[in-house]
């Protein structure tokens, strides 16, 4: 049995996920094995928000090289989580807008 905490691994902080909170959309880190209702139920437990829709990507690996070896980054999945117009935001991030 996953709890929430195994389903939402981290919050994604970058100039792209930042311009969407103004829109109220707010990006994850989530496990792989995650589908769309799981990360729902979980956002709405942990943060007591109400959330509208869930998108999620399959986000690749990339090739990476340092020096002579090779490697890559790896796989992982992101969901872009968006509230209803009549939920709370979500206090973590307010301080960063």
């Amino acid at each position: 049995m996953k709890t929430s905490y195994d389903i939402i691994l981290k919050p994604i902080i970058t100039e792209a996920s930042m311009a969407g909170l103004a829109e109220r959309k707010y990006t994850f880190k989530v496990a792989k094995t995650a589908n769309k209702v799981e990360i729902k139920n979980a956002i709405e437990e942990i943060f007591k928000v109400n959330v509208e829709s869930v998108n999620t990507i399959n986000m690749k690996s990339k090739p990476k090289r340092l020096g002579v070896h090779l490697g890559k980054t790896s796989e992982w999945k992101k969901a872009i989580v968006t509230l209803t117009s009549d939920s709370k935001t979500i206090e973590f991030f307010d301080g960063m807008m």
